[in-house]
């Protein structure tokens, strides 16, 4: 089956009407439980989750809206890696490149089952780049930013090595270097969760359909599944991602009624191809194209390469309403001819498993190469006489948390109440093992420890099954496991080793209304099914749409 002809993972979606946050701080679905809060946050992607997260860990009142799922688009379309940019450092964007390379082991110890360790291997092209230049722009990555966990890079004879033998004989010079792995989506929800416990309202499907501002507040019109809301907010975060712009020309509204002036976005179509196996070891390619462009081929789900990603800028009104970005077969044509100028065994579009696109949402900084433009981020303050109100512009995934910290602290200071950052040395949900393995050693091997401490602890656990909890899940583990003795005490088996205990949980906990937010964005398990075993899942939420309306409430 071609890309073109692939079901769209967006396909099986019925969404069921949403309560709004499931916790029990907020059962009944009420924007917030008085009508107030400090801070309100729009949108729920990777900046807005973030956050979200660190100011209500800073012990301020936070409500945030997003009207689909959490990263149900860019978000959860990335390329999934947690790297500082090598591709930057021929931009010059040294300062981007060291703050992403301080960032990536932070990130790393802060949830060590969904973020690990990945070597990649980048084949010498002599027609691409002399070897010397890229020797030397590696040394300078290996030092821009301290490393206590990743190796540094190295030269490798790919004649003798096993990371040649999926390549064409032509390549017999690489070079070895370190960045991470991401599972993206996860870590928008453990930034949603770790808000949620820290006193913050979250709401999915639900729309901001306006914002006033006041001298010293905003009112905002929160549009939800039972009707519309409204809220009072001291302050207003826009973190709409690719509709930030949007919001501000069309929702959010000044005291005196004009149109708020905002910065210009540049959106930046990146598409991915997955395809079956191309290799057998656990390190990834990236590949030097002859446009200047990268792409990389990366282990994925086990059975899966990843190929991407392309750049393909859109026009302003391209995602009009939430639209979900799609791959063109032009982009399928040049992920599967670059990806070819490699691998021995060519990659043609019949090889297409399955294709995700996501749109960047870049500041314009006036770049002719779309992938010239700048990944860094932008926090704009609005303080002319009204409530505060502050917009995020661009950015990147591995960055999230310093932009979060850089959010907040905006914001205390636009509040008159600075207050103390804490993420840095914070875990996210699930990531502190000490239950299981006692002192963290490091974020590699914690890992497999974990595995060792769950198949102890539940041998009843098929390995697999056991593997994928625990990377999903990390120490949260047992809420999903609950008391559970033996495999039948799960529930029903609703698709291959997803029982009916994961989705109670993963709707309790987890936000999950939907099909295919269980098996596109807090899971792959979509991609390892077949289209009958997607459809039981489909099924199994249909017939509790009736429960959305009152959602139980999780634990405390």
């Amino acid at each position: 089956m071609t890309a073109a002809s692939f079901p769209d993972p967006t396909s099986t979606d019925r969404a069921a009407p949403d309560a709004g946050a499931v916790g029990a701080r907020d059962a009944s679905g009420s924007p917030g439980a008085d009508g107030a809060c400090d801070v309100l946050v729009v949108g729920g992607g990777i900046n807005g989750a973030g956050i979200a997260r660190d100011l209500a860990g800073r012990g301020w009142k936070v409500v945030l809206a997003e009207a689909s799922d959490f990263a149900a688009h860019t978000s959860s379309s990335s390329t999934k890696l947690i790297h500082g940019g090598l591709r930057y450092l021929e931009y010059y964007e040294f300062s981007l490149v060291r703050k992403a390379l301080q960032e990536r082991e932070v990130l790393l110890r802060s949830a060590p089952h969904i973020m690990w360790p990945l070597r990649f291997v980048m084949p010498h092209d002599a027609a691409m780049r002399p070897a010397w230049m890229i020797r030397i722009g590696l040394l300078l990555y290996d030092h821009l930013a301290r490393r206590e966990v990743l190796p540094g890079s190295e030269g490798v004879d790919l004649r003798r090595s096993p990371y040649g033998e999926p390549l064409k004989a032509e390549y017999t010079k690489g070079f070895v270097y370190s960045d991470g792995w991401v599972d993206d989506a996860r870590l928008v929800l453990l930034n949603a969760l770790d808000a949620r416990e820290h006193g913050a309202v979250l709401h999915t499907r639900t729309t901001v359909t306006a914002a006033k501002r006041h001298a010293d507040h905003w009112t905002a019109t929160l549009r939800c599944a039972d009707g519309d809301r409204t809220l009072k907010a001291r302050a207003l975060v826009n973190a709409a991602g690719p509709w930030a712009e949007g919001f501000l020309r069309e929702v959010a509204a000044p005291a005196r009624g004009e149109a708020l002036a905002t910065k210009s976005l540049r959106l930046v179509k990146g598409s991915h191809i997955i395809v079956n196996k191309r290799f057998q070891h656990d390190h990834a390619y990236i590949f030097q194209n002859p446009d200047k462009r990268i792409i990389f081929a990366i282990p994925y789900e086990d059975d899966f390469t990843l190929i991407g990603t392309t750049d393909v800028e859109l026009a302003p009104d391209a995602l009009a309403g939430f639209g979900k970005a799609r791959i063109d077969e032009r982009e399928i044509a040049y992920l599967c001819e670059q990806a070819s100028r490699y691998f021995r065994e060519p990659v043609v579009a019949s090889d297409v498993v399955w294709t995700y696109a996501g749109v960047r949402p870049l500041l314009d900084d006036a770049s002719g190469d779309p992938s010239a433009v700048t990944r860094d981020y932008l926090l704009e303050t609005h303080s002319d006489g009204g409530a505060p109100l502050l917009s995020v512009w661009g950015g990147k995934i591995t960055t999230f948390r310093k932009l979060a910290e850089d959010a907040a602290d905006l914001l205390g200071d636009l509040l008159g109440d600075r207050r103390r950052a804490w993420t840095e040395h914070a875990h996210l949900p699930g990531g502190d093992l000490r239950d299981w393995i006692g002192a963290p050693q490091r974020p590699d091997t914690d890992f497999q420890r974990l595995l060792s401490a769950v198949g102890q602890r539940h041998p009843w656990l098929p390995p697999s099954l056991a593997r994928r909890l625990a990377r999903a899940y990390g120490a949260r583990l047992g809420r999903v496991l609950g008391g559970a003795e033996r495999l039948d005490d799960l529930g029903p088996e609703i698709a291959p080793g997803l029982h009916q205990a994961e989705l109670e949980y993963l709707v309790r906990e987890e936000w999950a209304r939907a099909a295919d937010d269980v098996l596109w964005r807090r899971s792959k398990l979509g991609l390892h099914y077949t289209e009958g075993q997607r459809m039981a899942v489909l099924q199994w939420f249909a017939e509790r749409e009736h429960l959305w309306a009152n959602p139980p409430a999780a634990a405390a």
